[in-house]
């Protein structure tokens, strides 16, 4: 697809459907992988080309009676976040800042409640302590665990992907 094509809705204001079309191009650039376990539900590898969601996470919560994609808010989150890493350098915090109000935004703009979707995502985030590490993608980026100096679980993620 062309990238005139990607955007349809010309709009210089905050517009919930220019909004909706920049999720989806996002998702169009990425692969998705489910098949691992991600500490804090999400993360991306080195070279940004795929996003990996926890294995256990559900693929869709229900809002209002219908169901609701989880992959496209976690995706923007995680290619903002790298986006931000990679070419600005910026520390993983105000990477991370960046990158939850705009998943945060994409989740609004949707139409579903950011507290209903937080929620659901705080159930399902594993205390960190807990988390059992089995299956690690080898391309892992780990640049958050160092920034945050989250020294025990880069620890157990290494020795999972070795």
């Amino acid at each position: 697809m062309k990238l005139e094509d990607e955007a349809r809705h010309k709009s210089e204001d905050v517009s919930n459907a220019v909004l909706a079309e920049v999720v989806l191009a996002l998702q169009r650039r990425i692969e998705v992988n489910r098949r691992f376990d991600i500490p804090y539900l999400a993360g991306y590898s080195e070279d940004g080309r795929t996003v990996y969601i926890d294995r256990h996470l559900p693929r869709t919560m229900t809002w209002q009676g219908q169901p609701v994609e989880l992959a496209p808010f976690l995706v923007t989150h995680e290619i903002v976040e790298k986006s931000l890493l990679d070419q600005l350098r910026l520390h993983y915090l105000h990477a991370h800042q960046i990158a939850l109000r705009t998943e945060r935004d994409a989740v609004r703009a949707a139409g579903v409640s950011w507290r209903a979707y937080q929620a659901l995502m705080k159930r399902n985030e594993k205390s960190i302590d807990e988390e059992k590490v089995r299956a690690v993608p080898r391309d892992l980026d780990l640049t958050p665990y160092r920034d945050l100096e989250d020294f025990p679980v880069l620890d157990r993620l290494i020795k999972a992907a070795g």
